[in-house]
């Protein structure tokens, strides 16, 4: 059995999110999605909604598990007895901070190894961080984000 985790701070989830959550769901036994708690970021929503968001979104896919979590992720790692860090990795700036983090959790997490996956080509554009931008200034996210998703923005005020 091969478990890895795919960590983020999912504020929101986005379809290119669930379609490397799907994708990893192929490939290993299990799969962890992390959702971290990230206060520095300011997300949009508290984690716990983004954690519920997260289960909402990838709950046809059988063999996916949904976390919360405010600690460093190499812990995480340690506790989950995690074979592999999944990250999605849309361009090459991207590629050089994300290599960066994962020569620091191959350290601090015993030898984990990172593997990181291009977004499917509908979705290579899409970050959660556009599509707060584009709701915050009104405009439609209906075909970036799960159902869910996009009932939770709906319902929330714009800042």
């Amino acid at each position: 059995m091969v478990r890895v985790i795919y960590p983020g701070t999912f504020d929101p989830i986005t379809n290119g999110h669930v379609d490397i959550i799907e994708r990893s769901a192929v490939l290993f036994s299990e799969v962890i999605v992390a959702v971290a708690a990230s206060p520095s970021k300011k997300p949009l929503f508290e984690l716990e909604q983004r954690v519920q968001l997260a289960q909402q979104s990838v709950a046809h896919v059988p063999n996916v598990r949904v976390i919360g979590f405010a600690d460093l992720l190499a812990n995480v790692v340690q506790q989950q007895a995690i074979q592999a860090i999944i990250r999605g990795v849309r361009s090459t700036t991207d590629f050089e901070y994300e290599l960066q983090l994962a020569h620091l959790n191959k350290t601090l997490a015993n030898g984990v190894e990172s593997l990181f996956l291009p977004p499917s080509e509908q979705w290579a554009y899409v970050s959660s961080t556009i599509v707060r931008e584009i709701y915050l200034h009104g405009g439609n996210v209906e075909k970036f984000v799960p159902a869910p998703v996009l009932s939770a923005l709906l319902k929330t005020v714009k800042k």
